[in-house]
């Protein structure tokens, strides 16, 4: 709807959104120096259900034609390594060492963001999908499995308040960055972020119905909603550059349905199944560390090469960064 179609469409992989195989938690990972914002992300990514299934699965690995780097064969060597390991902990050795081909900007040794390496990552995995093949069309591209897992749309709809005349865009996206300083709960943001606002003058609208610049209106709202959703609650504060330490609250299952483009269907029901969390006074400097629901059902606390387990009164009583859900 309003899209164009992709002229090739990878096939529809069987994703699983429920563990194949259930067990305890696997290794922890060691840091080795600042690596935590790395350590974080693997784990989270690691303990995504359709992700796991598929990687395990060395459907990728069985058809990789790709020279030299792939970062869906580094991961799905990583997470075989990490849930398959007797070892406490392990080091992500590949991954450290190809850090440069993940995001140019990463420097071993040195505090970086867990939001920006995990957008790398992600990234990293579908440009390892598509190869040999960067001819596509980008609706093609946004079929890849990484998109499967982690893609939906978003829609924008501006409406002209001279005449109601009404202008509707598409947007893929792999995770949603929320603004929290006004927020007390993660439902207000997303309930702020469907409520149409009337567009400031940088913004002006010109509607070709009235053949003019008019005032408008937009909206924003999911139009398909992904198998697993990745939020990021914005801590930076792009005004002041100092840190939101404050506590939103956030839910164990969410329902999308009141924030998509037809609010009236079927509850649209998400799972949370890990989070990342940051502590340090500042956002340049501090420490990661994540909760992550394994295979077993049980969550635990994931910090470097420690694993133990917690409740969900615990988790959800964090000052979270980034959010995981699951359908």
């Amino acid at each position: 709807e309003g899209m164009a179609p992709p002229q090739r469409i990878f096939p529809p992989e069987k994703i699983c959104m429920d563990w194949q195989q259930r067990q305890s938690p696997g290794a922890g990972l060691f840091n080795l120096g600042n690596t935590c914002y790395i350590n974080v992300v693997l784990q989270c990514l690691t303990y995504t259900p359709p992700l796991a299934n598929y990687l395990l699965s060395y459907e990728h690995s069985q058809s990789c034609q790709q020279q030299g780097f792939c970062m869906m064969c580094t991961m799905e060597a990583h997470v075989r390594k990490v849930l398959c390991s007797s070892a406490s902990a392990i080091l992500p050795g590949a991954v450290l060492r190809d850090l440069k081909f993940i995001g140019e900007e990463f420097e071993y040794g040195r505090q970086e963001n867990a939001y920006r390496f995990l957008r790398c990552t992600l990234g990293a995995m579908h440009r390892a999908c598509l190869s040999g093949r960067r001819d596509l069309d980008v609706s093609s591209q946004e079929t890849t499995i990484v998109h499967q897992i982690f893609g939906g749309f978003m829609k924008s709809t501006v409406t002209c308040l001279s005449c109601q005349a009404v202008v509707a865009s598409y947007k893929a996206f792999l995770d949603v960055s929320l603004d929290i300083r006004a927020a007390s709960s993660l439902t207000t943001v997303l309930e702020d972020c469907v409520t149409p606002k009337e567009l400031d003058q940088k913004e002006c609208f010109r509607c070709s119905k009235c053949k003019k610049k008019t005032a408008a209106s937009k909206k924003v709202t999911v139009h398909r909603a992904p198998q697993v959703l990745m939020l990021c609650l914005e801590r930076a504060d792009q005004r002041t550059g100092t840190k939101i330490s404050k506590f939103v609250e956030y839910p164990e299952y969410l329902d999308l349905r009141p924030y998509m483009s037809d609010p009236a269907g079927e509850p649209l029901l998400c799972s949370l199944y890990a989070i990342v969390v940051h502590s340090g006074d500042t956002c340049l400097e501090g420490h990661f560390f994540c909760y992550a629901k394994a295979s077993n059902g049980l969550w635990y606390k994931m910090d470097d090469e420690s694993v133990d387990d917690c409740d969900i009164h615990t988790v959800l009583g964090q000052q979270a960064y980034l959010l995981f859900y699951a359908r």
